[in-house]
């Protein structure tokens, strides 16, 4: 295996963990427990996982990997705050379209050639990307890596 391909493995590896640790804390959780807010006055466990699954569907375009799945999710989870006066899908809902994005998002990955992950993202231009080749589609598995463990962190707070 070539200095490539092993980093490529070491962070869809990390990617992979992140994923199997949130499952494992979500299977762990009731929809009722999912509802409750991880401390008073902030957010809810629905919204942190809409928040991720609207976070990770911006990444397959980022990715040009296609069209999101579930772009409905950007305006209650991204764009606004936690409020529970909005309507927003069941936490039985949003656990399907968490697992559904998930096995979509891993069979896109393991299309991917490993040399593939080191071209831009669709977010920076060739100009900036000339300049900056950091900004690759490798870097947002990282970056993204990093906000699913932080709101993992904050979802063992409803066990």
């Amino acid at each position: 295996m070539g200095t490539t391909e092993l980093l490529v493995k070491m962070v869809i590896d990390r990617w992979n963990g992140s994923i199997v640790n949130l499952n494992k804390q979500l299977n762990a959780l009731t929809d009722e427990q999912l509802q409750k807010e991880i401390a008073p006055g902030k957010n809810r466990g629905t919204y942190l996982l809409g928040h991720l699954i609207a976070v990770h569907d911006d990444m397959l375009n980022l990715l040009d990997m296609g069209e999101k799945l579930f772009p409905e999710l950007a305006e209650p989870f991204i764009k606004k705050a936690d409020d529970s006066t909005t309507q927003t899908p069941t936490a039985a809902d949003l656990r399907s379209m968490w697992e559904k994005q998930n096995s979509y998002l891993q069979e896109k990955f393991e299309e991917m050639k490993p040399e593939a992950w080191f071209e831009k993202h669709t977010a920076v231009s060739e100009e900036d990307f000339a300049k900056e080749p950091h900004r690759n589609k490798l870097n947002i598995i990282i970056t993204r890596t990093s906000h699913l463990q932080y709101h993992s962190g904050q979802i063992v707070l409803l066990n």
